[in-house]
């Protein structure tokens, strides 16, 4: 069904629809091009010092930090991009009188934006598949890469006061934990129905044996009923508990390191355990659907300002292009550190911007030269 869409697609196409999607693709592409050629070498020459101190090898360089660095950034920034390239391909065929000679031929500004959401589609998609599926893995390893060579930090090994409810009525404590053998201190489990402590199991040590498996060392277990109390104690049991050791670990942006799937699956966890601080993660997932979708309010936006011929060329519409991408990359900013420190609905702070714009490219498409 999906080929048989793509190719009626491509059977639809003229020759001017393929000329504006080529014009587009490629100022969008070498956009990316020019723009991290520049960004590679500004960040290399602030890193060299770095690298020297650490005598890494190129192969090291480019495969663990570079190769994962380009299609962060580029995919960053790909609002941006994507918008300057839509200014830059209409405003010159304005300039040229394309767009004239189109509309005097009879075709429809709505008709002449149809190659252009076309590319925009395309760009839509690798944005999200490449955000969503190959980007997460690579900051990891970009992460650890920096961390190692870059701020030289020691990787945190103890993990201390962990708080987690394990299900609907658990909560779980461990005062400290180790990281490199698994192993914590001090733990103890509350079993509640209701506002009732009903049970509560208490060690020493506590030690990750696989997936959900504990096994606790000098544990005693308490469990209320009624007025009376019923102990029993012992020097080791295995426990199921619904936690593991990378639940504890806080992770510099570690909302960045997940997948579309991981990390829709670690807000459900986390929501369901009443964990605190997930907006950041939130924020990531909608912005992942949000960013790609931004293509199409862009270069409706884009299509609408540039297609005026005005006098003195490109330039003017570059650079209105230029402040309003500016704009747009600053209000998402905003609503996003609104949604942080405020507390903001991360679906409302970063699709606001989207819709702001939206409506701002349905004005200036209907005020544009037909």
């Amino acid at each position: 069904m999906h080929r048989n869409l793509i190719y009626k697609t491509i059977a639809m196409l003229k020759k001017l629809d393929i000329y504006i999607i080529k014009k587009f693709l490629g100022a969008y592409f070498l956009s990316i091009i020019l723009i991290m050629s520049i960004a590679i070498v500004i960040d290399l020459t602030e890193k060299l010092d770095n690298f020297y101190a650490t005598n890494l090898e190129l192969s090291t360089i480019i495969f663990d930090y570079y190769i994962n660095f380009i299609p962060y950034y580029a995919n960053l920034f790909s609002s941006l991009f994507t918008f300057i390239s839509v200014i830059f391909v209409t405003s010159k065929m304005a300039f040229n009188s394309e767009i004239i000679a189109m509309l005097a031929s009879g075709i429809s500004l709505k008709r002449i934006l149809f190659p252009y959401f076309i590319a925009a589609g395309i760009i839509a998609l690798i944005t999200f598949f490449i955000g969503g599926y190959i980007i997460p893995p690579g900051n990891k390893v970009r992460y650890e890469f920096e961390q190692k060579y870059i701020e030289k930090k020691p990787a945190e090994k103890t993990i201390r006061n962990i708080q987690l409810k394990v299900s609907t009525n658990q909560i779980a404590y461990i005062e400290r934990f180790e990281l490199e053998d698994n192993t914590g201190y001090r733990f103890s489990l509350d079993t509640f129905e209701g506002k009732t402590l009903v049970s509560r199991t208490t060690s020493n040590t506590i030690h990750w044996d696989s997936t959900y498996v504990w096994t606790l060392i000098n544990y005693t277990k308490r469990d209320f009923v009624g007025l009376k109390e019923e102990l029993s104690m012992g020097d080791k049991t295995t426990i199921t508990i619904n936690m593991k050791p990378s639940d504890f670990g806080w992770i510099k942006n570690q909302y960045e390191h997940l997948s579309n799937p991981a990390l829709k699956a670690h807000i459900e966890e986390q929501t369901q355990r009443g964990t605190a601080g997930l907006n950041l993660y939130k924020l990531e997932y909608e912005k992942r659907y949000a960013l790609p979708f931004a293509a199409f309010v862009l270069t409706l936006i884009g299509v609408s300002l540039g297609s005026r011929k005005v006098r003195g060329g490109t330039g003017l519409h570059i650079l209105i292009g230029f402040m309003l991408s500016i704009t747009y990359v600053l209000s998402t900013m905003i609503s996003s550190s609104l949604t942080v420190k405020a507390g903001f609905n991360p679906m409302v702070a970063i699709w606001s911007p989207n819709v702001v714009y939206f409506l701002i490219g349905l004005y200036l498409y209907k005020i544009a030269p037909k």
